[in-house]
């Protein structure tokens, strides 16, 4: 807007501002809401390996990672004969997966 002056710059500012702070309380409501219902936030894994591992967030990432890779190769065999039977795609395998009960790292389905 190469019109725009100063004053034009600052009443968007403020709506900016307004509606910033409305997202804010939306998102704060609706956690609250969310939780009232009993669901867990956040990921419940991520605090507890940053605590054992003390190093900050760089800690977390690997041992985060050590935890993936041990899950991945934990389901290596699996997706092998899933494969075998000729289910190469990833839509096939996550159906497959779900079919035998085998959960995602974080107790969901495929």
């Amino acid at each position: 807007m190469p019109e725009a002056n100063d004053l034009t710059v600052g009443i968007m500012a403020l709506v900016a501002q307004q509606e910033r702070e409305a997202i804010s309380r939306r998102t704060k409501e609706a956690l609250a809401a969310a939780k009232a219902r009993g669901m867990m936030l956040g990921n419940p894994n991520g605090a507890a390996a940053l605590r054992r591992a003390g190093e900050g967030d760089v800690a977390l990432r690997v041992a985060l990672s050590r935890n993936a890779d041990a899950f991945a190769a934990g389901l290596a065999e699996v997706i092998a004969e899933i494969r075998a039977e000729g289910l190469t795609s990833l839509r096939a395998i996550a159906r497959q997966l779900n079919t035998r009960g085998i959960l995602t790292r974080r107790g969901g389905r495929w």
